[in-house]
């Protein structure tokens, strides 16, 4: 597949150099004596055609995984972003979605490349609206990740109170369906909107070892897990739910004190990351506002531009280093 669109590209380069005779050539054998050769044979304008033979037949072999990825880039991104806002309990017209990921994506860019061209710099504005059109469509889905994994997390906590509550009303003689109405009663979201799901799947006729293997699968979480497992499996093979509960919470105080523990060492980590990253800036920013002549060379001539490119690259790279290296997961 790359040797195929390398001889493209090749083909499609020395034929431009074919119609501009003047511009100069750098000679390579191999290929310059086989483009010769096919030059000769078929001319100009066949070789031309068989580059545009060669360059649909690559398309078409490829074109399944292409329209799969426009798709999966397009109403792929869309349907992903819809999915999880369903998971989270937030409902939105599928229109508003499209609207919204073009508007902060091609509109961001239209808009900044309009006021750019507005003040006469085409150039600088097709660029920056370029990037930043593309920004706006990735940006989305790591954003709706994002909030996904924050309501996870106060989930997480929650959990702790609800399986308090689920112990007690089944001590005080609750039904397991009647405990989680409880729960969803006395505390707030995202807990009592997972929980209120449940209920609802079992209202239709969902059986509730189901109900609850949906919430496993709706929030991803070790404790969501030993919960649902243990329910399952203590109601099929009988047992007391309520001790069950009381030790799952333990577990779960113990691993939260633990992971508030390793986040603090995280933080400490990330804020060392940050100053080391921000040394070389607020150094050039210190120097600048002195003397504004003594870092002009780094701005305006080509040997200065690749050693700021280079600054950029090896700090972004150092930041993202420590932030793998900090990042302890439990």
């Amino acid at each position: 597949m790359k040797t195929t669109l390398l001889l493209l590209t090749f083909f499609i380069s020395r034929l431009l150099h074919a119609q501009a005779p003047d511009a100069p050539v750098a000679a390579t054998a191999p290929a310059e004596n086989t483009f010769r050769f096919l030059n000769d044979v078929l001319g100009s304008t066949g070789l031309l055609v068989a580059v545009g033979l060669l360059f649909f037949a690559y398309t078409y072999k490829n074109s399944v995984k292409f329209f799969a990825w426009i798709e999966d880039q397009t109403l792929g991104n869309r349907d992903y972003i819809l999915q999880k806002l369903e998971i989270m309990h937030v409902e939105i017209a599928s229109s508003r979605v499209t609207i919204a990921l073009l508007g902060v994506s091609f509109g961001l860019g239209l808009f900044v490349f309009g006021v750019f061209a507005f003040m006469g710099m085409f150039l600088g504005g097709a660029i920056l609206g370029a990037i930043l059109a593309f920004i706006g469509w990735k940006v989305p889905r790591p954003l709706i990740d994002y909030l996904e994994q924050r309501r996870v997390k106060v989930y997480s906590h929650q959990m702790v109170d609800g399986l308090n509550l689920l112990a007690n009303g089944i001590r005080a003689g609750l039904s397991m369906p009647q405990a989680i109405g409880m729960v969803v009663d006395e505390l707030p979201p995202p807990i009592s909107q997972e929980f209120n799901l449940i209920l609802r799947q079992a209202k239709i006729g969902v059986p509730l070892e189901e109900a609850l293997e949906n919430l496993n699968k709706r929030v991803k979480t070790q404790d969501n897990e030993m919960f649902v497992t243990s329910v399952n499996i203590l109601r099929e093979t009988g047992g007391n739910l309520a001790e069950v509960f009381d030790t799952i919470v333990f577990v779960i105080r113990e691993r939260v004190r633990l992971q508030q523990k390793i986040e603090t060492y995280i933080a400490q980590g990330m804020f060392q990351g940050l100053v080391i990253f921000a040394m070389p800036y607020a150094q050039i920013a210190i120097n600048g506002s002195s003397d504004p002549e003594y870092l002009s060379t780094l701005f305006t001539t080509p040997m200065g531009i690749v050693m700021l490119f280079l600054i950029v690259a090896f700090s972004c790279t150092g930041l993202w280093v420590i932030t793998k290296i900090v990042n302890i997961k439990v």
